[in-house]
């Protein structure tokens, strides 16, 4: 291994990507993706690990509020898509000075959305959970947990867009640094502010929410004071603090197609989990383990395959079509070795990965069956994720939000219900779903990329 280079992917050494070779461009911009991506999914897997010692019904409530507050990861992906694609086409152009502009529009677009994700949580916490068919005691103990993770709404939002803008510069290592402070913060805070200290009793439940919510806001003032700093390529001047509402359309033209996206993944999300809820609070802590295990590789993947977001951008915006595509394929590669490598894993230790976050035998047996059997599409889930990457990284995020409807919401969701309920198969014939799902996904994404219409988005 080079290590002078991976000295430098993690230093945040500035490159050009039209320019340096394809592996080692991956190379770059992929390690401080995945460190990054790690961080956001330990932020899952240290508040259920915390969370699940305060019993079923706190993991419950965690489960509900997380298949709700996608909405706003939702928003958050969208602009964070549009930040990769618009920042990384001007970078492939040279043109730095626009690229702040954006920045500053990304900021107002993004401040403006979580005021009013904000109001609604606070007010309708109970609601949402009522709605998502908690039991009663849910309610009661989980209503305050779920506002307060709605109320800093602001910081998940300005963490995620703020981030697409970094990666759309090729400035990953700011976007990892940014998720390790976050993370950090929320590793000591969550045992501190539930269980306490001393003399100091903590907040139980409503502990997590604010453990969050406050190492993800810590996070949001590294990023805004490095691209306010000016020592950047990428930085928001004086001259760039002008609203354009101009640029604003145009970032909500493409936020819209990375919303769809998410929203769509998202709807099918809170349809599995409200499918789940009938089979009672063990099924539904088992299925929420279960996910946060296997959020914890796909995010990792999901970093790998940002890198084709950005080689793609850029190389679009220096008109160097042949090697953004070459980018793509080679990108692929790497994440199915990587995917197919934690597959093993999963086979083998599900019970094992499952019984480190309960002791309760009928939950671990859930988690753990749900591990091995969503594992088993996983090399088909990397291809998905690096194309849809590349149709974002271009400006296309509409044909991926179009795929999404017709696989996940037009065949996964019926495919879950026919099997948990017609064959009576429950939380298995939802894990089944999940994996044949995405796995198809895969495919129709192949088909689309083939197309190539990607190519001519002009962003």
């Amino acid at each position: 291994m080079n290590f002078q280079l991976l000295k430098d992917a993690i230093a945040g050494k500035e490159q050009d990507f039209t320019k340096l070779s394809l592996k080692t461009a991956i190379f770059v911009l992929a390690v401080p993706m995945i460190l990054e991506m790690m961080m956001e999914s330990l932020f899952a897997v240290v508040d259920i690990f915390f969370v699940a010692k305060l019993g079923e019904k706190a993991i419950a409530t965690v489960g509900l509020t997380e298949s709700v507050i996608v909405l706003v990861y939702a928003v958050g992906f969208g602009i964070s898509m549009a930040a990769t694609a618009l920042i990384s086409r001007r970078f492939g152009e040279k043109d730095y000075h626009q690229a702040g502009s954006l920045a500053f529009q990304l900021l107002l677009v993004g401040g403006a959305i979580s005021l009013i994700f904000s109001v609604l949580g606070i007010f309708f916490a109970s609601d949402i959970l009522l709605l998502m068919g908690a039991e009663e005691e849910v309610i009661v103990t989980g209503s305050r947990f779920t506002q307060i993770i709605f109320a800093g709404n602001a910081a998940i939002l300005l963490l995620f867009l703020i981030n697409g803008a970094f990666r759309g510069a090729g400035q990953a290592h700011h976007a990892m640094r940014s998720l390790w402070i976050a993370n950090g913060f929320n590793i000591i805070l969550d045992p501190l502010l539930i269980f306490g200290l001393g003399s100091f009793d903590g907040f139980g439940l409503e502990g997590a929410a604010w453990a969050t919510t406050i190492g993800r806001g810590t996070g949001v003032l590294y990023q805004l004071y490095h691209l306010f700093n000016g020592k950047h390529r990428l930085q928001i001047t004086a001259a760039n603090l002008i609203v354009k509402w101009k640029t604003i359309r145009k970032i909500m033209d493409i936020a819209l197609g990375g919303m769809g996206q998410f929203l769509i993944d998202s709807v099918s999300w809170v349809a599995l989990t409200r499918m789940n809820a009938e089979f009672g609070s063990t099924a539904l802590a088992g299925y929420t383990i279960a996910m946060r295990v296997l959020i914890f590789t796909i995010l990792p993947a999901w970093g790998i395959s940002g890198a084709a977001a950005t080689l793609v951008g850029q190389n679009l915006g220096a008109k160097e079509v042949g090697r953004a595509e070459e980018s793509v394929w080679l990108t692929a590669k790497y994440c199915m070795i990587f995917m197919a490598s934690v597959t093993g894993i999963y086979l083998f230790y599900s019970d094992e990965l499952a019984g480190i976050f309960t002791d309760n035998q009928e939950v671990k047996d859930i988690a753990a069956q749900g591990l091995w059997v969503i594992a088993l599409g996983y090399v088909f889930f990397a291809i998905g994720m690096v194309l849809t990457q590349a149709f974002n990284g271009a400006g296309d995020t509409k044909t991926p939000a179009w795929i999404n409807v017709a696989v996940l919401l037009a065949f996964e969701i019926p495919l879950a219900w026919v099997l948990a309920f017609t064959f009576d198969l429950k939380y298995l014939g939802i894990f089944i779903a999940i994996a044949i799902a995405h796995s198809l996904h895969a495919v129709v994404a192949y088909v689309f990329f083939k197309k190539g219409n990607w190519k001519r988005i002009a962003v």
